[in-house]
């Protein structure tokens, strides 16, 4: 027979095993939990220092460790927000800026030279088209009229503008070409974000009070500050420049007027063409005979004159002397 107070120990001692495999197995079961969380956790944010350097850095004060959140956090939205741009372009193509330009020459009697050219100017005037120069010259005896439009007009009205043009003159030539400002576009927004970015971040140093800095140091950023707004400023200049190149076609427009071309023969046998030209040849004798009888009368006048009345004056003396 086995004594009771055996058997109670032997009781305790299998309790005290249970109680011991039952805690051992929930501190895995925890301590795998901690490390799933310490994962994730380090997946989003950069992990802590280690608790020496807590102490020394003041992680359980909690002010340290606030700047330390507000430094990272704008950190991991930069992050995210590059991986979030990332897919997203690799889901959509490109956007292309393309700055479109057409140049035509057109024909019009010279006679309806200036009406035509009127009704374009006036016609770009209703639509959404940006006139940049026009010249009109009229037809003169010594010169040929001619005319010229410049312009920017939207992608949308380009057809408009075209088809009232082929109403009014005869397009002799027409000539389109594009220049690609993708990357210029891409290049000028990036330092308008970066520039943007960098002014209100020193905008916040300034409006800092908790921070203690020097007069020099509040100069200096003050100084950092105007630079960077007018820099920002000539980029965001640039900018709407390549947007005027890029949202709107530079046409340009010559006006001629309209010309017969006439055929070497004329349809005329040799001595037809002979007659027609002797009548030239003889207009341009006796204009050069005029000329000539123009440029000699003056010195007949200084010359030829006082020379006639000497030698009247010595022959009438040497009658005298015969007689």
């Amino acid at each position: 027979m086995i004594p009771r107070t055996l058997s109670v120990s032997t009781t305790r001692a299998a309790v005290r095993h249970r109680t011991g495999a039952v805690l051992l197995a929930l501190a895995a079961a925890l301590s795998l939990a901690g490390c799933g969380r310490e994962r994730s956790a380090e997946s989003v944010a950069p992990a802590a220092p280690p608790a020496p350097m807590q102490a020394t850095m003041g992680y359980g004060g909690g002010g340290n460790m606030g700047k330390m959140q507000r430094q990272y956090a704008p950190q991991a939205e930069v992050a995210s927000s590059r991986s979030d741009e990332a897919q997203g372009g690799g889901e959509t193509a490109l956007q292309r800026y393309l700055a479109v330009r057409q140049d035509l020459n057109v024909e019009v009697p010279a006679e309806q030279l200036a009406d035509a050219w009127g009704k374009v100017r006036d016609l770009c005037g209703t639509l959404k088209c940006e006139l940049l120069s026009s010249s009109l010259l009229r037809e003169t005896p010594q010169q040929p009229g001619n005319a010229q439009l410049e312009m920017r007009v939207e992608p949308g009205d380009v057809d408009k503008l075209l088809g009232g043009l082929a109403d009014v003159a005869n397009v002799v030539s027409h000539t389109t070409t594009s220049e690609d400002k993708t990357s210029e576009v891409i290049d000028v927004e990036a330092r308008i974000k970066n520039r943007t970015e960098f002014r209100d971040s020193l905008r916040v140093m300034l409006r800092d009070t908790v921070t203690k800095r020097t007069m020099a140091d509040l100069l200096a950023i003050q100084r950092t500050l105007s630079d960077t707004q007018a820099e920002l400023d000539a980029i965001a200049t640039q900018r709407k420049v390549l947007a005027q190149q890029t949202s709107k076609q530079h046409i340009q427009i010559q006006f001629t007027p309209k010309r017969t071309l006439v055929s070497g023969s004329d349809g005329y046998s040799p001595m037809m063409q002979a007659l027609r030209n002797a009548g030239d040849v003889l207009a341009e004798s006796v204009g050069a005979l005029i000329t000539f009888v123009a440029a000699a009368l003056p010195w007949l006048l200084l010359v030829v004159l006082p020379v006639g009345w000497l030698v009247r004056v010595l022959w009438r003396r040497r009658r005298a002397k015969v007689a």
